[in-house]
């Protein structure tokens, strides 16, 4: 990329694959220069299934993308979801050898790091560690350990897992594609990043993208990400079900399902029809929109109910885990009409449909403030966080290296500073990891 602000999220769905274009204004908002999007055609619930399709779609999101934002396009940052995703817990802790010293980042780091070498299921990799709460010397509920004295640190983490084959395909892709892989993210983490705000995340909430292939589910409480899950269903199952219930082709039974879809059957008449051409001379067909809402109907509310049983499982029930914020729903699926009333009626929580719009530039366009590029904007939003926390590092070091170097080295030394920061981090994983492949 030309220039050094300018950040890129790819959303790789089961429907399409969004490449986002951006960069931070003065007001540390991100403001949106380019979108690029294309059919996702060789992604099922998620997963890669076929390579060189794949490939196609990414680099049309991205040669659009490119177009709009006048930027050349080479590292993005990924969004990973999909029926192989599970999360669990696990608490670790660390002697620190010191106990004089106060705790810095680098203790965090090495405990950190071994959550990392944990052993997992033969073919899964970690792929985030968040860390929940710590424990420094016996004393719990600790949120940031840093600055604080003592000799053991301990904390609770929310370890992700992911296929380790599924997340070597997606890297492939994007390396034939000729794209470096920044930095991958579970996408209902990503989404969060877009649509929640921090006093949600404080109050308990969760959050449920319905995406095409998949439903990503999030859960927040005290602003710490305690409960991950992704369920193998989403809108594509919806518009299955039409098109089998209606003997329709696919590309109606998605038009049927957008424009006159609802999930409260109980809004429709009996009296009210849609007429569809029929294919090649043959005799239209009528359609009544109750029908259409019962298919519907009863799809949705396995889903929701699936996710609901997600958030019994984090134990909402207990009262220091209650969400009082409730329900956040987003993703394309959730723009369904009456599908916030039915959620509300399922699981008896507080419900809104959140929009990616409260961290955009003001003179965002609609289509972006949309629903269904959450995950895009997290990506996005994700992707200049990492950059500019790697321009601080690097004007850090460079200040240091003023003072100890006379100033015609410290241009040779921004180089290397700059290719160490940004690369050594994310893609020496990565590399190892498309190489064994």
């Amino acid at each position: 990329m030309k220039n050094k602000n300018i950040s890129v999220g790819l959303d790789i769905g089961t429907t399409k694959i969004v490449a986002m274009v951006g960069q931070k204004n003065e007001y540390d908002k991100v403001e949106v220069l380019g979108i690029g999007k294309s059919k996702s055609l060789g992604v099922h619930r998620g997963v890669v299934n076929n390579i060189t399709q794949t490939i196609q779609s990414i680099q049309t999101a991205v040669t659009e993308a490119e177009a709009k934002a006048t930027v050349t396009i080479d590292e993005v940052i990924v969004g990973i979801a999909g029926q192989h995703i599970r999360s669990l817990q696990h608490s670790d802790y660390i002697t620190r050898e010191n106990a004089d010293e106060v705790i810095n980042e680098d203790d965090i780091e090495k405990l950190i790091n071994q959550v990392h070498k944990l052993v997992m299921l033969p073919g899964e990799e970690i792929i985030h560690v968040l860390p929940q709460e710590f424990k420094v010397d016996g004393q719990a509920e600790i949120k940031e350990p840093i600055g604080m004295y003592g000799g053991r640190l301990e904390a609770n983490f929310h370890v992700v897992v992911g296929q380790v084959s599924s997340i070597r395909n997606i890297g492939r892709c994007i390396k034939s594609a000729g794209l470096t892989m920044g930095k991958v993210t579970l996408e209902p983490i990503a989404s969060s990043d877009a649509v929640l705000s921090q006093e949600e995340k404080e109050a308990g909430v969760a959050l449920i993208d319905i995406g095409g292939g998949t439903t990503d589910l999030a859960i927040f409480k005290d602003g710490i990400i305690r409960h991950t899950a992704v369920i193998p269903f989403g809108g594509n199952v919806i518009t299955e079900d039409v098109k089998e219930g209606c003997s329709i082709i696919h590309k109606q039974a998605e038009l049927l399902k957008v424009k006159f879809g609802s999930a409260w059957p109980g809004e429709n008449k009996e009296t009210e029809i849609v007429s569809i051409p029929g294919l090649r001379g043959r005799e239209p067909k009528e359609i009544s929109l109750k029908t259409l809402s019962k298919i519907i109907n009863a799809r949705v509310i396995e889903i929701i109910e699936q996710a609901f049983l997600e958030i019994k499982n984090y134990g909402h029930e207990e009262q220091k885990k209650k969400l009082i914020a409730g329900i956040v729903l987003t993703g394309g699926g959730s723009q369904l009409k009456h599908l916030k009333q039915l959620v509300e009626y399922i699981t008896g929580m507080d419900t809104r449909v959140g929009y990616p719009n409260e961290h955009l530039a003001g003179d965002s366009d609609t289509i972006t403030a949309s629903p269904t590029f959450s995950t895009a904007v997290g990506l996005l939003m994700n992707a200049l966080e990492n950059s500019s926390v790697e321009i601080d590092e690097i004007n850090s070091e460079l200040n240091e290296a003023q003072i100890n170097e006379g100033a015609d080295q410290i241009e040779s030394r921004r180089e290397v500073i700059q290719r160490k920061s940004i690369f050594e981090k994310w893609t020496d994983k990565f590399k190892e990891f498309l190489d064994k492949a």
